[in-house]
Order: C-alpha cells, then structure tokens, then sequence
C-alpha cells in the first residue's frame, strides 16, 4: 500500500499505518467526528450528511467511536460507499467492543488504520494522536455534536493547524451538546446545512451536481405536485429534528392507520423522511426553493 498521500501533507505524519481493509486511492475523503453520546438529532443528520456525501464520490473518515463516528461510518456503508475509520487502539484490540460487526464491513468496503501495535489498548494518550491521522487524512473536518471541552474539538483544532477545512453543524440553542460546535461557527468555521455547504467550500477539487437537497414530488410539467389539505397539515406539524409517531398522533389527533398512510405518502414525495424506531422529519430542501 502507498502511504496516503494528503497524511504525507501534515507536520507529524506517523512513520508507518497498520491497515485492515484496502485504503481507497481517492484523495476525495472527508472527515466526520462528534458525540459519543448523541443525540438523535445528531445520528441523524450525520447519516444523512455522509450519505450525501457518498453520493458525491466522497470517503468519509472518522474514528469508530460510539454516538457520531458510528454514525457517520454506518451512513457511508449504508450507501455502499468507501469509508476508513482511525483507531485509537491497536487493530487486534477493537474498541468499543460493541462495533466489532462494523469493523469488519468497513473493512470490506474500505479501511480501518491504526499507527499503534496491533495489541496497543485504548489507552486515554492515544486518542489525540490518533485525531491529527483523521484530520490529516481528509480534505476538512466536520463537527456534528460537541461540547465545549469535546475531543472532536481538537480534531478541528489539528484540521485548522494542518491548513485543512473545518465545518461545524449547528444544533439547537437550548443543547449543551451543540456548544462547542457553535463556538466553532463564531470562530470561523464554515456552517453546514447540507452537503452542498461542503462540496462548495471543496469545489477546488470537487465540483459536483448540486443534487443534495431533496425534491419535492413533481408532475410532467416540472411543477410541484399539491398536497392535500391533511398532508399540508403534517407537514405542518413537522419539522427538521426527528420526532415519533406517537408524538405526532397525539399532537395531531388522528387515528394512527390515517397518520400512518399519509406519511408514506409524504415520503414517497420526497418531503418526509422515517428514520428507524418510526422517527419523522423533513427532508432538507434545496436552496432557492420555498
């Protein structure tokens, strides 16, 4: 295997990569980290975001850990895309234990890298060395969930310092959980709404279809299909935070085989999306369209 060239780029590139999988040739790779303990909010947009991000010819880099990087790996794979996780552990010590089935299918459908030897445990050191490999193997960096005091901040550190993007995804004003990534915002990283935010900031090198917003349901004419009154009225009650079916049935006060119906045809169109556990939330929308 050749040494990853973009890695070669960074001040401390570490002397040698033990590597499960087959590193994809691509320089086109983005780094996604964040939370290991996230929110709903967060897995969701993470998975979408690296699902469109696949789409778009894109390798989603991050490190295997619980809440974020899981998500972030599983939206990729999800997309039968390329995807190479950053252990902070040797190859032969898989940690969290839990993702050992990931392990192996990002293996297949990629790489998982470690510069530490194949019985190294976890130990608390290595993470951060193990974040300037995730930031130096990628184009930029992107913060989904972070608290002030999160690791992934000093990803976005080591991406800035190795004159690399850093992206971060806002959250809601009332979580602590989205304090660190606004405090990136204020400091100057590039806001992300959808994938298009980041494939503009890469056009250098990137220049795709802007085909990352989801359309509504159109006719021959090009003109978008009408809801009907019911649907207008869920998709009123709706909104960009994923939110249950029961919570909607109450709130809307319908029998939950009508709600049921009337969301699948919401998807169908485009303008819902189900997540699983039967969460419900709006598609993103291009720009320029109401």
């Amino acid at each position: 295997m050749d040494y990853p060239a973009l890695l070669l780029e960074i001040p401390d590139p570490p002397p040698l990569l033990y590597v499960y999988g087959r590193m994809p040739a691509s320089l086109r790779n983005i780094a996604i980290v964040g939370s290991r303990n996230a929110t709903q909010y967060g897995i969701t947009i993470t998975r979408r975001l690296s699902g469109d991000l696949i789409s778009h010819g894109m390798t989603i880099v991050s490190g295997m850990a619980r809440g974020i990087d899981t998500a972030a790996h599983e939206g990729a794979l999800n997309q039968h895309g390329k995807t190479i996780a950053v252990l902070g552990s040797g190859l032969e010590r898989i940690y969290p234990s839990e993702n050992k089935a990931l392990f192996h299918r990002i293996a297949e459908n990629g790489a998982v890298v470690s510069e530490f030897p194949l019985d190294a445990e976890p130990e608390a050191h290595h993470f951060p060395l193990r974040n300037r490999v995730i930031s130096g193997l990628s184009l930029g960096t992107v913060i989904v969930e972070a608290t002030r005091r999160s690791g992934s901040l000093i990803t976005a550190r080591l991406a800035a310092e190795q004159n690399r993007e850093v992206f971060a995804v806002p959250g809601s004003i009332n979580s602590f959980k989205s304090t660190g990534t606004h405090t990136l915002i204020k400091q100057g990283a590039k806001l992300v709404e959808q994938s298009g935010d980041i494939l503009e900031e890469l056009s250098y090198l990137v220049n795709p279809q802007k085909t990352t917003g989801v359309q509504r349901d159109s006719n021959e004419t090009g003109q978008e299909t009408p809801l009907s009154e019911t649907e207008a009225r869920v998709v009123r009650s709706l909104e960009h935070y994923p939110i249950h079916i029961d919570d909607l049935i109450r709130k809307l006060g319908m029998a939950p085989s009508a709600l049921s119906a009337i969301l699948l045809q919401l998807e169908l169109k485009g303008i819902v999306h189900q997540d699983p556990g039967k969460l419900f939330y709006l598609q993103q929308q291009e720009r320029g369209k109401p």
